[in-house]
Parts: C-alpha cells; sequence; structure tokens
C-alpha cells in the first residue's frame, strides 16, 4: 500500500510549489515510485508535478468532490506508487467560507501527515511562535515536521531549528534562497509548465538543491498509510461518445481526472491544437474547450480559419459543444485583449468578452442546469477569471450557481441549441 504526505504552508508566497516540485523531481531521481496531487481547483500546478514525475497530477478537492470521487482519485495515484507527495493551496487552513476544503481538512480527513514549508527569510527565533500556533490550532492535525525555506546562512538555519527543536518540532529541511530558483507568474498563476523551454533544467537544479538541503529518507519515513480506496466512484459521465477535446497553450486547463474519467467510461478522445489551426476531428459527436488563455492569443485564433471553420461545422452537424472560461469565450463573436484590440471568434454563442474591462471572479460554485446537461445534472466547480462580460445577447442561460454558503450568484452562462458554456470549471457532479 502507498504511503502518502501534505506539503503545506503557512500562506500563500512560502516557496511551497517550489519546494513541492524540487522534492517530487529529487525523490524520482532516488528511484522512488512517486505520485503527487494537488489539493483544490488549480488546473496549473498539477501540469508542473507532472513535468516533474511523468505521471499525471490529481486534484484532490472535499469541497468540490464528492467522497467517492476522492476515493477513485487515490486508486488512481496509488497504483505502481511508493509514495503520494499531495501539495496544498493557500495556506494551511484557507478555505472556502463553509463546508470542508483546506488542506488541512484534507489531511484530517484522510489521516495523513502534514510537512510545513516555512518562509523564514525575515525570522529567527519566531518561528517557533508561528510553527506552535499551526501544530495546536486544530488537535486533529498531525503536523510531522517543517521545511524552513528561503534560509539565509547556516547562521541563520542554526538559530531556526533551535528554536523549533526546543518546542519538539522536528526540522526535515533547510532550503536556502536561491535567486534564479523561481517561476515566473500570470493572472491566473504559474506561468504554464508547457512556456517553460527550460522546465527540466530548472526542476533538475531544484532536485540537487533539495537533495543536499532536506532529509530525504526522514520525509518518507512520515508518510502515512493511504486510506482504502477500493469504494472508488464513478467519474463525470462522458459529453460523448467520440470527443474532440482543444489541447494547447490557449486550451490548457483541463483536469486530468475529467479527461481519464472520460476515456475509462469508454469515450473516445482525440486531442487538437487551435493555436496551431487544427479543428476537431470530423467524426466527433462532443467537441470540448478548456479553459485557458486565449486572450493571449487573440489575433492569432481569430485568423486561424480551419479551427473556427471546423467548430462551426461541428455545429452544424448538431456535435455537442462544451466550453469553459477560455473555451466558453472563443464561442462568443469576439474577445477585446488587454490592449483594447477586438478579435473575432467563432460567433457561436451571443457574447463578446473583455480583458480590458478586467474584474476578479474567484470562488467555489454549486451550479443547477436550466436544462439538460450532458456533464452532470447538478455539478459543483469553480470559477477564477479576470475577463469580464462586454455584451450578450438573448440565449438560455446555462447554470444557476451558488457560492460556498449557498447565496445565489444568478444565471451564469449560456446555451444555443447544442453548443454552450460558461465561465465556470466543472469538477464533479453532486
Amino acid at each position: 500500500m502507498a504511503k502518502a504526505l501534505v506539503i503545506a504552508a503557512p500562506s500563500s508566497g512560502s516557496g511551497k510549489t517550489v519546494v513541492t516540485l524540487a522534492l517530487l523531481r529529487a525523490l524520482v531521481r532516488q528511484g522512488v515510485a512517486i505520485a503527487s496531487a494537488k489539493v483544490g481547483p488549480d488546473y496549473i500546478d498539477p501540469r508542473f508535478h507532472a513535468a516533474a514525475t511523468a505521471r499525471p497530477c490529481y486534484n484532490l478537492d472535499q469541497w468540490a468532490m464528492r467522497p467517492t470521487t476522492l476515493a477513485g482519485h487515490l486508486a488512481t495515484l496509488s497504483k505502481d506508487a511508493e509514495l503520494i507527495v499531495i501539495e496544498g493551496v493557500m495556506g494551511l487552513f484557507d478555505g472556502p467560507e463553509t463546508g470542508k476544503g483546506s488542506t488541512a481538512d484534507l489531511a484530517v480527513g484522510l489521516g495523513l501527515p502534514v510537512i510545513l514549508v516555512v518562509d523564514c527569510s525575515h525570522q529567527a527565533q519566531s518561528v517557533a511562535a508561528l510553527v506552535s500556533g499551526f501544530s495546536t490550532f486544530n488537535k486533529d492535525l498531525a503536523l510531522a515536521g517543517v521545511i524552513l525555506n528561503y534560509v539565509s546562512s547556516p547562521r541563520h538555519t542554526e538559530l531556526l531549528t533551535a528554536a523549533l527543536t526546543a518546542i519538539g518540532i522536528n526540522v526535515v529541511g533547510a532550503v536556502p534562497r536561491v535567486d534564479n530558483l523561481a517561476l515566473p507568474s500570470r493572472h491566473l498563476g504559474l506561468v504554464q509548465a508547457g512556456e517553460h523551454p527550460e522546465l527540466d533544467r530548472f526542476l533538475e537544479q531544484a532536485a540537487g538543491i533539495v537533495e543536499r538541503t532536506v532529509r530525504l529518507d526522514t520525509l518518507q519515513d512520515l508518510a502515512g498509510d493511504v486510506p482504502d480506496s477500493s469504494a472508488g466512484g464513478s467519474p463525470l459521465p462522458p459529453i460523448g461518445q467520440r470527443i474532440a477535446v482543444a489541447d494547447d497553450e490557449a486550451f490548457g486547463f483541463a483536469y486530468p481526472h475529467l479527461l481519464a474519467g472520460w476515456h475509462d467510461a469508454g469515450a473516445e478522445l482525440t486531442f487538437f491544437s487551435p493555436l496551431a489551426n487544427e479543428g476537431p476531428s470530423d467524426d466527433a459527436d462532443a467537441v470540448f474547450l478548456p479553459g485557458g488563455y486565449p486572450e493571449l492569443h487573440g489575433l492569432r485564433l481569430s485568423t486561424n480559419a480551419g479551427f473556427l471553420s471546423g467548430l462551426r461545422n461541428a455545429a452544424r452537424r448538431n456535435a455537442m459543444i462544451y466550453g469553459e472560461c477560455g473555451g466558453y469565450m472563443v464561442l462568443g463573436d469576439y474577445i477585446i485583449d488587454e490592449g483594447g484590440e477586438r478579435h473575432a471568434m467563432a460567433g457561436l454563442l451571443p457574447l463578446g468578452t473583455s480583458f480590458k474591462k478586467r474584474k476578479l471572479q474567484l470562488g467555489y460554485r454549486h451550479l443547477k442546469p436550466h436544462g439538460p446537461l450532458p456533464v452532470a445534472d447538478e455539478a459543483r466547480g469553480h470559477e477564477f477569471h479576470f475577463s469580464t462580460i462586454d455584451w450578450q445577447g438573448e440565449a438560455e442561460p446555462l447554470f444557476e450557481a451558488e457560492d460556498t454558503a449557498g447565496r445565489p450568484l444568478g444565471s451564469i452562462g449560456m446555451r444555443v441549441g447544442m453548443v454552450m458554456g460558461s465561465y465556470a470549471h466543472i469538477i464533479d457532479q453532486v
């Protein structure tokens, strides 16, 4: 049976993701059969995990996923793995307003130990007070150890370690600040893994650092048993029998568990690149346009006639076309980019969106479809975007949405015949 542990941090910006990637690649280099997961709805970090381990990284989300779905994902991750490293989201106790969904909730729910990555760049002995609070805030949480991050010198490490050892905290490692060991960010998180030509070199460099500064054997010894996951449930039903999936730098936000679930349920998946002017296969009875960054490629997409005509042909033959977030925007009439330039899109939904008029929309969503929806009768998902609706014509709304506290958010998305989409990324059915 596989072992597992959770890598968490007191807050975002602590270096948790880089430390996690370094640990993953270092363990691979040592011959450990390693798998990974990401807590919450993040769709960017898992691609970095996959680059580090050469295995798909699944999301684990207590708020948005049914218990049987979580169990199924753990069963998949446990196949041929000795150790599962689960990267947390935001701060250890941060989560939805109501219901379980924080990294701590997941760790307690699965009975797994936590390793806390602490940014020590602006503190010394005060680290003991900080970690003491995190170790005692929830009596059911097992804080197994700490990785000190951004330490400045051997003397700094000695001060931090002495303060933590005095209160019984296990210091597993101390990672120094390395100026060029950082990943660039964009408005939705990290710049995508596929956009880093030197990503493998970065991972190798990071792995070398943690091999010298983190006790990897101790880390493995601290891992806990993965709970029994034999009762995993069925995934989201496929949206068609032959599903064409857009997949490139403009449409890179498809959850691996969603695509794998469709495949395991018997659907045939083909992939196409809109940026390469490819359209969906002619025999596809469904087309999926995931989220991504179409606003960064507006001119290119608007002039890729093969891609746009392929979408329109699929609509004419009554294939189901489903778009999420960026995919939803591309199904509309136009996208206005950050510079104010307007780019014509597929024109299959009466919608115009703007990235010049920015407004952050962020949060979990409980989604109730207005009509039949092949993805799910009722679903939970997540919304995270800065674009706004510049113009919207008459169309049937797709969902009635609520936030985590059950507050109504009104109608979101739209459908015209078999073409439909919204800003929400669906994670699981209810």
